[in-house]
This record gives structure tokens, sequence and C-alpha cells, in this order.
């Protein structure tokens, strides 16, 4: 399967991009990629980015899907991936998956890479939007022709393909049931996400498509702006960045439902509000608050208004 894929990207993709393999690794580029980025001069609202979006997807044969639910409960506590949404095909061998196209998923993880200070590195966030396409495909030719739409949503988005690049290998990797090949996408000197094609190990011809990146990392590469500055706005120096990112996600996390508790995906979320800085929040977590549940529910419902969230993230930390 791994040596056709040279060829199925080349067929995709058509002349106007140079290949280069050698050994296992594979990179795609643009002939004209040394000409300069320049950024919009009004960068696109949250609002506007999604709905972009969400109209191109669609024009490829990707609509949107519902959410999964952020408490997961199974091999995770907490939704990490929308690439979960194909458990039932990579994992239990069925013809069916959770959620099928364009998914806006809101994803809490713990592995960003972090500096030597212990603070999170630009471009990483606790808690984010995966921008993901999953859906079960039935050919290599299907695989070939999403990389292909998605480098025409890139552009429509203002992305132009002369600064992308698209590199990884070609051995595949397993884990457990699931095996499958990577392929990351860059954006000039930024990684912007990974093209993944995955299959069941019992049943390679249980293959899909996961196509990810980051609302908050497209929307950074495509301003060039600061990392702090697009995330929160005028709070970026109003508390320290592991303060801002707690209380991000813990507003994610109450929305949903999610109450502290001593484990569990509720222990998730105690671990997640200890971290604010007291000293930092002293006078309230109110106005931020209420700036990230407006920015969460872009993308999904949450089941508490924001001053009840505001109420438990105080009463949590005054324990």
């Amino acid at each position: 399967m791994a040596q056709q894929i040279p060829s199925v990207l080349r067929a995709a993709l058509g002349p106007h991009w140079e290949f280069t393999a050698e050994g296992s690794h594979i990179e795609v580029r643009h002939p004209n990629r040394g000409t300069p980025y320049r950024p919009p001069r009004r960068p696109p609202s949250w609002r506007e980015l999604l709905d972009s979006l969400e109209t191109g997807f669609a024009q490829n044969g990707a609509t949107r899907d519902a959410c999964l639910p952020l408490r997961w409960g199974r091999e995770t506590e907490l939704t990490i991936s929308a690439v979960q949404a194909l458990d039932p095909l990579l994992k239990d061998g069925q013809l069916r998956t959770y959620r099928s196209g364009f998914l806006p998923q809101p994803v809490v993880r713990f592995t960003g890479q972090r500096d030597a200070t212990g603070h999170l590195k630009d471009g990483f966030l606790t808690s984010f939007v995966n921008i993901s396409r999953v859906q079960r495909i039935g050919s290599l030719e299907e695989y070939g022709a999403i990389l292909d739409g998605w480098l025409t949503v890139l552009s429509q988005l203002g992305f132009h393909a002369r600064h992308l690049s698209i590199k990884g290998k070609l051995s595949r990797w397993r884990r457990r049931q699931v095996e499958g090949i990577t392929l990351r996408f860059h954006h000039l000197d930024r990684t912007l996400g990974d093209l993944v094609l995955l299959w069941n190990t019992e049943h390679p011809d249980h293959m899909a498509v996961d196509l990810g990146t980051g609302l908050e990392r497209l929307a950074w590469a495509r301003t060039q702006g600061r990392w702090h500055e697009l995330i929160y706005g005028s709070f970026a120096e109003a508390a320290p960045p592991t303060t801002l990112d707690a209380i991000r996600t813990a507003t994610l996390l109450l929305g949903h439902g999610i109450t502290p508790a001593a484990r569990g995906a509720g222990g998730i979320t105690r671990r997640v509000i200890g971290a604010i800085d007291r000293d930092a929040a002293r006078l309230g977590v109110g106005a931020l608050i209420r700036e990230m549940y407006g920015y969460w529910s872009l993308v999904c419902v949450l089941l508490a208004p924001w001053p009840e969230i505001a109420r438990a993230v105080e009463e949590e930390m005054h324990l």
C-alpha cells in the first residue's frame, strides 16, 4: 500500500508539484516556493474562518457533522482527537463510524510541547478546536482526492500553494489493532497538521482518512501574528500563560457539565482549575470565562451559562 502512495498523490495533485523521495521519506513542494508571504490586512474573525472552512469542505464533499461528546470514557476520559469518531471502523472492525465529514471538534490534551520554564510553546494549547475531515474510504484514489481537496480549501482561506509543503514517512506504524501512514503538511516553516491513512489490521479493506489541523494554529499561520494575542486578545497580558490556558480549558470542561471530582473526567477538571494562579485571579475569572465561552460556543453547545462556570471555578479555587 505504501509503495502506491507517491503515484496516487502525483495523479491527484497534478504536474504542478515537485516530488522528492529518499528511502521511506517523501516530500512534496511547489516549484515557486521562494516567493514571499503576505498576511491578510484584516485577519478573519473566528466565525468567518469557521464558515469558510465549512463551505470549503462541503464543496469537496465533506459536510459538517455534529461534535463528539467531550466526555469520552473509553480508552481516554476525554475526547482528545476527532479521529476517535472512526473507532467502530478501525478498532472494532465494524462498517460504521460515529461521525463522518467535516468535524470542528473541541478537544483536551496535555501533550503540548513546553519550553524550559514549563510553559506551553507558541502553537500549543491544552484545549483547542481540532479541525478534521474524518471518513471511511474505499480506495487510495479517494485518499489522494481528499488531500487535493484540502489544498483547495486552504487556497480559499488565502494560503497559496507555493507556501505549502507535505512531508512524511511512507513506513507504516501500528497501535494495537490500527495501522497507518502519516504525512504532515506545512505552511512556510510551521506545521499545520497531518493527513493520516488508517486501516484495521485484521481488515485492511476497512480504510479511513483523518485529515487534521487546529483552528487556532490555522489562524496563527494565516496571520503570522503573536500567538497569545491571537488566542486571548486583550487578556493576553492579564495573567501568566498557564493561568490563561487553565481558565480557557476549565470553561470548556465545565461548559460540558464535567464538574470537579476526585477521579475520572472530573479529576481532570480539578487538575486544570488547580493550575490557576490564585494571586493572578484575585479579582475573579468572570471576564475571561465570558470571552472563552463565546469562543467555544462557536463550535459546540455548552450546557451551563458562563456565570455558573465562573462561580464553579472560583468555588473550586477556594477549597
